[in-house]
């Protein structure tokens, strides 16, 4: 993927990046999106922690590289915080694009401050031990979706979406052709035309309609 390619990425969107990639990898949990208007995308870097620890972030802040979003998770989502103020500072450091935490994140103030893109499952002050060593760059499964190292995350105010490393060049191409399609509709429902008309919608009423 070259840079231009992942901003191309960020700038489609996940509603785009998702419909067009066939309405796969979804990342179908609420998240919580700490700096609204945030967009990012890049290729995972994941961390699979011990339940309820956070040892293996610590240990996987060496290997963040530019651009990469780092992805942490358990083996069981809960409410206990894997990152804050301090461990997202290092990330920051590393020129990470942003962060999924499938668990808690704390410090929220500080995190906001700190300007680096976070979407989080929950926000919790309770912390996590540090002694259950987990894995590094395995592949983790986040809201039904498995996201493996190496592939596309897109995150923005509508959530998240992981696209396949095998399905990049095609799902950019299909969500560039998406999003050319929904400007020409966008320009006529504009100049007062509308779905019901334009999608055929109104045919397929009328022909399904029950007759009284």
């Amino acid at each position: 993927m070259t840079k231009d390619e992942m901003a191309r990425f960020r700038d489609l969107g996940v509603a785009t990046v998702y419909e067009a990639s066939g309405r796969e990898g979804l990342i179908d949990i609420p998240l919580i999106q700490l700096l609204p208007g945030s967009r990012v995308a890049g290729l995972a870097r994941n961390v699979l922690c011990g339940q309820d620890d956070n040892l293996m972030v610590h240990a996987a802040i060496e290997q963040i590289q530019v651009g990469e979003v780092l992805v942490l998770s358990m083996p069981e989502p809960g409410p206990v915080a894997l990152i804050g103020e301090l461990l997202a500072t290092q990330v920051k450091v590393r020129k990470a694009a942003g962060i999924l935490v499938d668990a808690a994140v704390r410090d929220v103030e500080e995190l906001v401050e700190l300007g680096l893109p976070i979407w989080t499952r929950f926000i919790r002050v309770k912390g996590a031990t540090k002694t259950k060593v987990g894995e590094l760059n395995v592949p983790v499964a986040v809201g039904g979706t498995q996201i493996s190292f190496g592939d596309i995350l897109v995150l923005d105010t509508d959530g998240g979406v992981c696209v396949r490393r095998e399905r990049v060049t095609e799902v950019l191409r299909a969500s560039e052709a998406r999003f050319e399609k929904e400007t020409r509709l966008r320009e006529k429902l504009v100049a007062g035309e509308i779905s019901y008309d334009l999608h055929g919608l109104r045919e397929f009423v009328e022909k399904n309609r029950r007759k009284p």
